[in-house]
C-alpha cells in the first residue's frame, strides 16, 4: 500500500467516524397501534426505547401487543436504515481506495 492510498484511507476512516457520531445523534420515533406502542431507534439502528400504554396489556392479547411491537420495531429500523445509508452514500468522494470503490 503506498503513502496515497494510506493517506485515502485515513481519510476515509475519519469521514465514517464523524458520520457515526453524526447518526448516533439522529432519533427516529415510530408509533403502532394508533399511538399505543411507540418506538425509538437512532440512526445507528439501535432501539433507545420501547413504551407501551398499559391498556393495551392484556394477556389475553398477547399477540395483539407482540404484532404492533414488531410492526413499530420493523418500521423504525426500516428508517433509520434508510438515514444512515443517505447519510452515508458518496462517503467515499473521489477516493480511489480498491475493493472499497
Amino acid at each position: 500500500m503506498n503513502l496515497s492510498m494510506l493517506k485515502q484511507a485515513m481519510e476515509l476512516k475519519s469521514k465514517m467516524d464523524k458520520a457515526q457520531k453524526e447518526l448516533a445523534k439522529v432519533i427516529i420515533e415510530v408509533e403502532s397501534g394508533k399511538g399505543t406502542v411507540k418506538v425509538s431507534v437512532n440512526g445507528q439502528q439501535k432501539i433507545l426505547s420501547i413504551k407501551i400504554s398499559p391498556e393495551v396489556i392484556d394477556p389475553k392479547k398477547a399477540k395483539n401487543l407482540e404484532e404492533m411491537v414488531l410492526k413499530a420495531l420493523n418500521e423504525a429500523l426500516e428508517k433509520a436504515n434508510k438515514i444512515a445509508s443517505k447519510h452515508l452514500s458518496g462517503l467515499a468522494g473521489d477516493l480511489k481506495i480498491p475493493g472499497l470503490t
